[in-house]
């Protein structure tokens, strides 16, 4: 199964037609049952979409819409493998009855995990204060595997308290001093030899505090988890290289854990705007972390760009192209005579990277069209069949009138085909970029404003940006997400090599790069 891929759709699509038993686990953070429009988060239209259909109806609707998604997610779990579904009051009984239970079996029902995020609390006369969410952890079979670690609990205040005399310089207690009568206690793999004071026990209440405003893990989406809740559930229920899938990535926090601790991945989204940010996200840790997956996924979108497939390499192109069509490419370079691969129905195709493509390419095809079969040519010209197919990106007036000439006059049929007709495409946005300075500042900086001016006939979605750009290292995001396409920033005099991408609602992308000298004045100097 191709594994490390971020993919831009309908995830009940998607998970259909992923391999079964192939995924050790899955973390979902499905849209909450709470009725409230706070939900509609990114609001680019996947995830508005996606909305709407979720309220078609009430909690019928709802339970019968994850239902069905986590029949597929059961179905592609490993026998070992293990899910987490993260979940509120709102909804969490029926979740649990109505679908875990069920789909599961309530044998595998393996825990509830309390995610205490201490928040300030109101509290009224009418309810008390809520500060937790629940995690269901279902297991696909007694086979199960789990591996929590002690050092990933904080220890309780009293077995500090109460054994601190007796440990060594590392905290450790050995099994003389309690003899086994503070089992409860024990959190070492050998429990022969005690336990660490400074360790605590695995539990299922775990407090971790929600994000706060000023954290640096935050990049404005509004229910992003903290890397400590994902890592502590990635590393507990699943070992380097095995393949962790989030089908709601949100803001992709599940993902950029997964990539770091050396797991492969799949991230699925209808939100655009889930898609690149992970993306980024990715990006800007490669440098952070040792991962082996950082620099290798795919990124699939509902378009294709023009100008990456326009200069693709040739060979790959044809090959991909013809695929795409439903045929068979020949699969080697050269020596073709015209003929690149075959159609489902067998008639020969031609592949041509080229705009307007003009009338000289048809007439030389269809002698080569007859070359290649000539048996297959007779049969497809007697029953008024393509004898063969011409791809490109576009064709010209002659190419056009020549394919009608040969049908008329000899009843030759050639089909020209559009690049557009096989696969969705789109150009990517265009960037303009201008800058002001606002002011100077006594101890010599200067304050400047950039403005990110985008366009794109999918409209914009969000702008990112690298204040400190390499190219060597690639595009490294020091803002990952700003819908407006506004900056300040305060700089000394020196150059500055600053990166800009915009990223539309179809999620293709442009970087444009300037080179800024701030001395006397500010300037772009390339």
């Amino acid at each position: 199964m191709s594994v490390n891929k971020l993919i831009l759709g309908d995830n009940l699509e998607i998970l259909r037609g992923l391999e079964s038993e192939t995924v050790d686990l899955i973390y979902l953070d499905p849209p909450f049952f709470s009725n409230r429009n706070y939900e509609v988060i990114w609001g680019d239209e996947g995830e508005v979409r996606s909305f709407q259909d979720r309220w078609a109806g009430g909690i019928d609707h709802y339970i019968a819409w994850l239902k069905e998604r986590v029949v597929e997610m059961h179905r592609v779990l490993k026998q070992t493998g293990s899910m987490f579904l993260h979940c509120d009051w709102h909804a969490d009984a029926y979740i649990r009855v109505l679908i875990l239970d069920k789909i599961f079996g309530h044998n595998n029902f393996r825990n509830e995990i309390i995610w205490s995020y201490k928040t300030t609390l109101k509290v009224s006369n009418h309810h008390l204060g809520r500060d937790h969410d629940n995690i269901f952890v279902y297991a696909k079979s007694k086979d199960f595997k789990i591996f929590p670690d002690p050092k990933d609990y904080p220890p309780s205040g009293n077995t500090l308290k109460r054994w601190s005399k007796y440990a060594d310089e590392n905290g450790f207690v050995s099994n003389k001093h309690f003899a086994g009568s503070a089992s409860t206690i024990i959190n070492t793999e050998d429990e022969s030899k005690g336990f660490n004071i400074n360790h605590g026990v695995p539990r299922d209440v775990w407090e971790i505090a929600h994000l706060a405003g000023n954290n640096p893990e935050k990049i404005g989406y509004p229910t992003q988890k903290p890397y400590a809740l994902m890592e502590r559930i990635v590393k507990m229920a699943s070992n380097e290289g095995d393949i962790i899938l989030d089908p709601f990535m949100g803001g992709g926090t599940t993902i950029a854990v997964a990539d770091k601790l050396n797991r492969q991945w799949i991230g699925i989204d209808q939100s655009v705007q889930a898609v690149k940010v992970t993306e980024l996200r990715l990006q800007q840790q490669t440098d952070l972390f040792t991962s082996v997956y950082a620099n290798s996924y795919t990124l699939q979108l509902h378009k294709y760009d023009y100008d990456t497939l326009f200069n693709q390499d040739p060979f790959e192109f044809e090959t991909w192209i013809i695929g795409q069509f439903g045929g068979t490419a020949r699969g080697k370079r050269g020596g073709d005579k015209g003929i690149d691969g075959n159609a489902s129905d067998g008639a020969p195709i031609q592949v041509k990277q080229q705009e307007s493509v003009g009338v000289n390419v048809v007439k030389n095809f269809s002698v080569s069209a007859e070359q290649h079969d000539s048996i297959l040519f007779e049969k497809n010209l007697k029953a008024g069949k393509p004898v063969g197919y011409i791809i490109a990106f576009s064709f010209n007036k002659g190419a056009v009138q020549e394919t009608a000439r040969l049908k008329n006059e000899k009843n030759i049929v050639i089909r020209l085909v559009n690049v557009s007709e096989i696969i969705p495409i789109s150009k990517k946005p265009k960037i303009e970029v201008k800058i002001a300075e606002l002011s100077r500042e006594p101890d010599g900086y200067r304050e400047i404003e950039f403005i990110a001016k985008g366009d794109s006939n999918a409209g914009i979605e969000f702008y990112s940006w690298d204040f400190d750009y390499d190219e060597s290292k690639g595009f490294k995001s020091a803002v990952i997400r700003d819908v407006d396409g506004k900056q300040q920033r305060k700089l000394k005099a020196g150059t500055y090599h600053i990166a800009i991408k915009a990223v539309d609602n179809d999620g293709l992308e442009s970087v444009e790069t300037i080179k800024l000298k701030v001395n006397g004045g500010v300037e772009i100097t390339n």
